[in-house]
């Protein structure tokens, strides 16, 4: 068995993807990302060189350093790429029957001794892991943005065979990330304390306790939070956060995840947050400004 994990694969170009392949990359491993979805690989490629060429101008990457990050990276749309990995990690989209099929294609080739990430936010690694490969299947979940965010949340299973997690925390760390670890469970650590406050900001919107820069601006001052909770709901997506809520109050059951009305309806109406333009604030307005249309919505839900 290896004593580190030095050949990475990623199977996702999305945002999660591409910023998981960049920091491997910047780390000194080799590194595979396949594009899951069809299009052309040298946009994937462009959107990394950018990234990585941002960290140089501000002086935070060596220029050789970066140039050598660049060509241990390979960007493709053949799976099989990732075959010879030490640790492969799915960022796909969040839907388990996808991150079931993907797995079971890839438990099927693998050796023995791989190992199964998935950066799901919220879905049980169990249920992914099912009849899979339970035993060497993790949850690595990486926040967004990822060259930006330290915290990597380290699921595992009780059967999880004994040199996975430090494995995974040794490559965490080589990242210049933290791994926390936590036993598998629906939404883990962050996830389960933080869809609460959204709801309950969204809450307090909705009953008209205050706008939403000031329900925001409350948050920053009094509790020292980088970002106020509706601003922080555009940036992850409304349709993100419902989602999350909605798997949340189904495994526990308890009112603290059952989603607002409000919510509900801004997704309906495809205000998504930041990703669509409009959410709690309106993107097209420099600086953004709260949404006028919410309070339309409000009405509806009153």
């Amino acid at each position: 068995m290896p004593d580190e994990l030095l050949r990475i694969g990623i199977i996702g170009s999305g945002l999660m993807g591409i910023g998981i392949a960049e920091v491997c990359a910047t780390a000194g491993l080799e590194t595979v990302l396949v594009k899951a979805t069809p299009g052309p690989t040298a946009l994937v490629v462009a959107k990394i060189r950018r990234s990585v060429n941002a960290l140089v101008d501000k002086g935070k990457l060596d220029a050789a350093l970066a140039e050598a990050a660049l060509t241990r990276l390979v960007v493709t749309s053949d799976r099989d790429a990732v075959l010879a990995s030490d640790l492969i990690i799915e960022a796909v989209v969040e839907d388990l029957t996808t991150k079931r099929a993907l797995f079971a294609a890839l438990a099927r080739r693998l050796p023995g001794e791989a190992i199964l990430a998935t950066n799901t936010s919220t879905l049980r690694v169990a249920a992914v892991a099912e009849k899979i490969r339970p035993h060497r299947t993790i949850g690595l979940h990486f926040f967004s943005p990822v060259p930006a965010m330290s915290l990597v949340e380290l699921a595992h299973l009780p059967t999880t065979d004994a040199d996975v997690v430090p494995l995974a925390e040794r490559f965490v760390a080589r990242l210049g990330k933290t791994a926390v670890p936590v036993l598998d469970s629906t939404g883990f650590i962050v996830n389960r304390l933080l869809v609460p406050m959204l709801l309950n900001a969204i809450h307090a919107y909705e009953q008209r306790l205050a706008t939403a820069d000031q329900i925001d601006s409350a948050m920053k001052l009094g509790c020292g939070h980088p970002m106020g909770p509706l601003a922080l709901t555009d940036l992850i997506g409304l349709d993100v956060v419902y989602a999350m809520a909605k798997l949340l109050y189904r495994d526990f059951g308890d009112a603290c995840y059952r989603a607002p009305a409000l919510l509900r309806r801004l997704v309906q109406h495809g205000e998504l947050g930041k990703k669509t333009g409009r959410g709690f604030y309106d993107y097209a307005a420099k600086p953004p400004v709260p949404n006028p249309n919410v309070w339309e919505l409000i009405k509806l839900v009153a």
